[in-house]
């Protein structure tokens, strides 16, 4: 079965947008959390960036308490950040490329050129219990490097496939990319997730991966929310990903 986990930051996002540095506001990503566990998701995702600029500490620390299925911190191989980590313990840790001027994560890991500096996290990170992930371009030598940090998932970044997702030649040619690296990863012992971009429109040309273990969606979901509410988005979202 073909695993959700749905990122509740821009929940936070919105509730920034009205009542940063409060310390309340709304909406709450933690209630937001816990409707999305209701409604069958199978984990949720909160990066907590090093500028604070949706996830808060303390949203961390809640969802720790309250989250049943499976807690998945995204965050940059900052020192603060992994000595949070190591103390909230998280099911897993998906390790991303963090940039101040971004608007969101773009881009995977270079993790070839990082690799002492990832392993080393990922030992700290292991020796607590919390698995890790990297989030990574669907790369051969990215796949081979990431493999070599022993950590225990990669999540394929699915952004190039959702941005030429419309264009009939891209989307061929995206989808062969992820699917090679889904290969290659499965062959060298890691499990496999992918997301950045998926939405409503674009996730059945995904299907055809082999070896995905969980899919990252949190922007079109909490979008979707607007209209539908935010069980009806996450059901729908998980009828979609049924027949995989």
């Amino acid at each position: 079965m073909l695993k959700l986990g749905v990122n509740i930051d821009h929940a936070a996002t919105l509730r920034e947008a009205r009542y940063r540095g409060l310390g309340h506001g709304e909406p709450d990503p933690v209630e937001a959390a816990l409707i999305c566990e209701a409604a069958g998701a199978h984990g949720i995702t909160a990066h907590l960036r090093e500028d604070r600029r949706h996830i808060q500490d303390r949203d961390l620390w809640k969802l720790r308490e309250v989250v049943r299925t499976r807690l998945n911190m995204e965050m940059a191989n900052a020192p603060e950040i992994v000595e949070i980590a190591l103390k909230v313990k998280p099911d897993i840790v998906c390790l991303v490329p963090e940039r101040r001027q971004e608007v969101t994560t773009e881009g995977g890991l270079d993790v070839a050129g990082n690799e002492a500096a990832l392993t080393d996290t990922r030992k700290r990170l292991n020796d607590r219990g919390i698995e890790v992930s990297l989030f990574i371009a669907p790369d051969p030598a990215q796949v081979e490097a990431a493999a070599r940090t022993g950590s225990q998932f990669i999540e394929l970044h699915t952004g190039a496939f959702a941005e030429h997702f419309g264009e009939a030649a891209g989307r061929v040619r995206e989808v062969a990319r992820l699917m090679a690296a889904a290969r290659q990863a499965h062959q060298a012992g890691l499990q496999v997730n992918a997301g950045h971009g998926l939405n409503y429109q674009n996730l059945a040309g995904l299907l055809q991966l082999p070896h995905l273990v969980e899919l990252n969606i949190g922007h079109s979901i909490l979008c979707r929310s607007l209209v539908t509410g935010l069980d009806a988005a996450v059901r729908e979202m998980l009828a979609l990903m049924r027949d995989y």
